[in-house]
C-alpha cells in the first residue's frame, strides 16, 4: 500500500483549513473595525461631523486626485441658526429617517444607492437648480412639502408625488441633504455642476 504524501494528507488540510480560516476571521474583525471607523462621522474625517451643517460646503477640483472634492467654508449656519453637533444629528437624523420612512431611494439615488428615475440626491444641496444660496434653503423646503406647485421637472414630465412632508421633517431632510454633500465620496457623481458660490471664491 502506497504511503500518502505530507501534502495530500487529510490532515494537513483540515489543518490549512482551520489555519486560513482563522486568520481570515481575525482580519475580517480588522477591517469591520477599520470600515466603521472610516464611515462614521467626525471631525476631519471623509464622512465629516454632523455640525458641518453650520458651514458652507461647496466642490473645487483637486488636481492631484483629478477630480472634485469637498471644501468646508466659512460659517453660513442651516437656517440662520448655528447648531451643537448634538443639535445637528438630531436634525440630520430626523432627515435620514424622513427620507427612508418615504422611500426616497424607490426614484433617488444617494450615495450610489437607490433609483434612477429621478435626479441623483448626494450633492442636490449643490444643484444650481436651486438658483442662489440665498433662497435654496427656503426653496427646498417649499418644494419638499409642495412639491406638486413648486415642481422643476426639465423638460422630462416627471413629477414627485407630494409624501406629506411637514416643515419640520423637510428642515430635517435640507440638513440631511447638505450634510451628505461634504461626504468625500471619491468625486461621485461624477462632473456635477455645482451652484454659484456667494462667497468663499
Amino acid at each position: 500500500m502506497t504511503k500518502t504524501p505530507w501534502w495530500a494528507s487529510e490532515g494537513f488540510w483540515r489543518k490549512c483549513a482551520i489555519w486560513v480560516t482563522a486568520v481570515m476571521a481575525v482580519a475580517l474583525i480588522f477591517l469591520t473595525f477599520d470600515s466603521i471607523e472610516a464611515i462614521t462621522a467626525h471631525e476631519g474625517g471623509r464622512v465629516p461631523a454632523y455640525s458641518v451643517i453650520n458651514q458652507r460646503i461647496y466642490y473645487r477640483v483637486d488636481d492631484v486626485q483629478g477630480r472634485q472634492v469637498p471644501v468646508i467654508g466659512d460659517a453660513a449656519p442651516l437656517f440662520g441658526q448655528r447648531l451643537t453637533e448634538e443639535e445637528a444629528e438630531a436634525l440630520v437624523t430626523r432627515g435620514k429617517l424622513t427620507v427612508q420612512s418615504r422611500n426616497c431611494m424607490d426614484c433617488h439615488t444617494l450615495l450610489g444607492n437607490g433609483a434612477y428615475y429621478a435626479p441623483d440626491l448626494t450633492k442636490s444641496w449643490l444643484d444650481p437648480a436651486w438658483a442662489a444660496e440665498s433662497v435654496r434653503e427656503q426653496l427646498m423646503v417649499q418644494f419638499l412639502m409642495d412639491p406638486r406647485s413648486n415642481a422643476r421637472t426639465f423638460g422630462t414630465e416627471r413629477r414627485m408625488p407630494d409624501l406629506g412632508i411637514t416643515e419640520d421633517e423637510a428642515r430635517g431632510v435640507v440638513a440631511f441633504l447638505k450634510w451628505m454633500s461634504a461626504i468625500d465620496t471619491n468625486g461621485f457623481p461624477a462632473n456635477f455642476p455645482t451652484i454659484r458660490q456667494e462667497g468663499d471664491r
